[in-house]
């Protein structure tokens, strides 16, 4: 068995990872926002999977391709700034380029960034020289006048250098074949060596004569001697892991890490100091390469970018400008999925009747047809309909900014705001996916290096609704708010309502991120490195199937295996009776004292109960309760349903308290398994359900109670 397999099995083996023992073993690095994963896509094609390494948030993709009659394992690991720094990302890239032994790495790097770029390559070279530089995006490159001399810069380097156009497909074969030549030995790069100044390359000297004897030869013994004089405690638990020994304990490298101690206390060099100029001496080096190697062109798409970035980012208008996108955004996916989910509804329900038919002809119990039709079935069509084509719509356009750059001025703009909530600035990425959906913005979390922020972002994620919550505030809106207006300014009104409700959502998120951080969750915020990426047109055919598979299909999954046995208990509640009366209207009875002090009444609060598997239930069960109906039903116009909730008595303030409610109360089932998933732990997932939940009822009772005293309640 080929050592690419069993000196895989700590990360792959435990992941349910099956890579032929004859497969040859190749690691995919670089920085975010280089066209990483595409090129991992464009060699792997549909031969490839997801999931996350064995203890780690952190999520990889593998796949597999064949060149010239040979299998080839492709790892993708995390895109990563560097390998000295501790978090996840980083650990999971650097534990596997030092001790997972692949044959070959590629280091992908972007042409129109290469300096920054280098100083990735040049820490990766440290631990390997079987490396293989794909400099990608050179049509953009090419766009922007940016010449990459790719000979001269394998000769300052010491390994092959390929040029990519990977979205073209251009330079593939080349690297394919480049790939082949490093893992089965015909080519052996030299790679680059950083050189350091005199003291530091003594200290170096010293320390890697001493590891090397106790290294096995997999591993660089310069890299560990980095390692030690760097004096990183996870990178030391790191080698003792995967050494089987504390390699402090050899005689001659405790020695020769005293002698090193001993020279900086003698001539009052300290850590931090000497940490500084390793770092400098290699960014220099990224420097001095890419001078020599790239040559500049002023183009017209540098002046657009700098154009946009003035309008998008600025203090005056960065803001502005993302509150008119989103607002587009919302306007757009709430206009656009209406048709499809009313055609959606009429099929799904159609087949109900058949449903009804069929069974029914086979014999089938009148309750078990009211159990599975009436009540798992419509509830799984409710769901679907109600969700999967504004999902359809928003995760898609969604992906698209994430596609084109912009994602990374969002969390730029809105940076400030949450450092001064004392939480990550990368929060501000997870909460606009929680706009789609909040399950999916809790894994998104796993971006947020520092595990107090992340748990933090975690917690406060339902506090922006997702596009389960928007019917129902768009028909609250739309019938109590925007009602009075004509026609055609109704959903301009709506959205622009709409937006209001999100802007308070993030404000809450913001306070109550203070909140844990000043509390339970007690701790100085970290720093991060924010990239803005070149604007880049986003590659539309890719990003629609991306965004169904991966995000939209993946969210319905969920919420539909949720969702199936509320629909049960649903069914059960509104036709199982006791004492002349349904075991809803009891239910709804015993809650109304409570819920009017919400500004509410006990069949809302009961929906609100009953629509914990998807808030897409919640109006459904609201009407089915106020009609004393024994299934889920639908309106016919928001005209009919205002007429029929003002006959319950509703007002104004039943409605905006409702919205209020929509906006802070307890995630919904999928969302809070997810959560368990992300934290493996139950005490949180409660804090999760409880802090939005306390602090709902609590602003509902402020506002009817504020109402009421001021004689607006009616």
């Amino acid at each position: 068995m080929r050592l690419t397999y069993r000196s895989m099995g700590a990360a792959l083996h435990k992941s349910g990872d099956t890579a032929a023992p004859w497969a040859t073993t190749v690691a995919l690095a670089g920085n975010p926002n280089v066209g990483k994963s595409t090129v991992f896509n464009a060699l792997t094609g549909l031969k490839q999977h997801t999931g996350n390494w064995p203890g780690k948030t952190v999520a990889t993709a593998r796949g597999s391709y064949e060149w010239k009659g040979r299998e080839y394992h492709l790892v993708d690991l995390p895109g990563i700034y560097s390998l000295m720094a501790n978090s996840e990302e980083e650990v999971v890239a650097r534990d596997f380029l030092c001790f997972g032994r692949p044959d070959a790495t590629v280091v992908v790097a972007d042409a129109t960034a290469l300096e920054r770029n280098l100083n990735l390559v040049l820490q990766i070279l440290e631990i390997t020289p079987r490396v293989i530089v794909c400099v990608n995006l050179l049509d953009e490159a090419e766009h922007k006048k940016i010449r990459v001399n790719l000979a001269k810069l394998a000769q300052r380097l010491g390994v092959p250098v390929v040029g990519t156009a990977a979205r073209a497909g251009r330079g593939l074969a080349q690297l394919s074949e480049q790939i082949r030549m490093v893992a089965q030995g015909e080519e052996t790069p030299a790679g680059h060596r950083v050189t350091y100044d005199a003291q530091i390359a003594a200290y170096l000297g010293m320390l890697e004569q001493a590891v090397q004897p106790a290294l096995p030869d997999t591993v660089s013994p310069r890299w560990v001697a980095l390692q030690l004089l760097d004096d990183n405690p996870r990178v030391k638990k790191l080698l003792d892991e995967r050494l089987g020994f504390d390699l402090l304990t050899t005689e001659e490298v405790r020695r020769a890490l005293d002698d090193v101690h001993a020279d900086m206390k003698g001539t009052g060099i300290s850590a931090d100091a000497l940490r500084d100029r390793i770092v400098s001496r290699l960014v220099q080096q990224a420097q001095d390469i890419y001078i020599d190697c790239v040559t500049l062109g002023e183009t017209r798409y540098q002046r657009v970018d700098r154009r946009l970035d003035k309008l998008l980012t600025s203090k005056a208008t960065g803001i502005p400008a993302m509150l008119l996108l989103m607002a587009g955004i919302f306007w757009l996916t709430l206009q656009g999925a209406n048709y499809p989910s009313r055609l959606l509804g009429d099929l799904l329900f159609g087949i109900e009747d058949h449903l009804m038919a069929f069974t029914g002809r086979w014999g089938m119990a009148v309750w078990a047809q009211g159990l599975l039709i009436q009540g798992v079935y419509r509830t799984l069509a409710w769901v679907v309909s109600v969700m999967l084509p504004p999902m359809a719509i928003f995760f898609p356009l969604f992906t698209l900014l994430e596609d084109a750059g912009y994602l990374p001025r969002i969390a730029f703009n809105l940076d400030h705001l949450f450092q001064r909530a004392c939480a990550h600035g990368k929060q501000a990425l997870t909460t606009c996916m929680g706009f789609g959906c909040n399950a999916c913005g809790v894994i998104g979390c796993r971006i947020i290096d520092s595990p107090r922020e992340r748990l933090i972002a975690i917690l406060t994620n339902n506090f922006v609704p997702c596009n389960g919550r928007f019917p129902t505030l768009v028909a609250i809106i739309a019938m109590f708010f925007a009602g009075g207006a004509a026609f055609a300014a109704q959903s301009v009104i709506s959205t622009l309502f709409l937006l209001g409700v999100i802007c308070l959502g993030v404000a809450v998120t913001l306070l109550c991120a203070r909140l844990l951080s000043k509390t339970i969750l007690k701790g100085l915020p970290s720093s991060f490195a924010l990239e803005l990426p070149p604007y880049r047109k986003p590659q539309i055919g890719k990003v629609i199937v991306r965004s169904i598979f991966d995000r939209t299909l993946f969210v319905l999954g969920r919420a539909a295996a949720v969702a199936a046995p509320a629909g049960l208990l649903i069914w059960v509640l509104s036709n199982v009776q006791a004492g002349g009366m349904t075991l809803l209207a009891h239910c709804t009875g015993f809650l109304d004292p409570f819920a009017r002090l919400m500004g509410l009444d006990g069949v809302i609060l009961m929906a609100f109960i009953l629509g914990f598997p998807a808030n897409e239930i919640v109006i459904p069960v609201m009407i089915m309760a106020y009609m004393a109906g024994g299934s889920m039903v639908d309106y016919e116009s928001l005209a009919q349903l205002k007429a029929l909730l003002i006959s319950n008595g509703w007002t104004w303030l039943t409605a905006a308290c409702t919205m209020l409610f929509s906006l802070m109360h307890y995630p919904c089932g999928t969302t809070c398994w997810t959560i368990y998933k992300e934290t493996k732990s139950w005490k949180w997932t409660g804090v999760a359900v409880a802090l939005p939940t306390a602090l709902g009822m609590l602003c509902c009772m402020a506002l009817a109670a504020a109402a009421r005293l001021l004689g607006l309640a009616g």
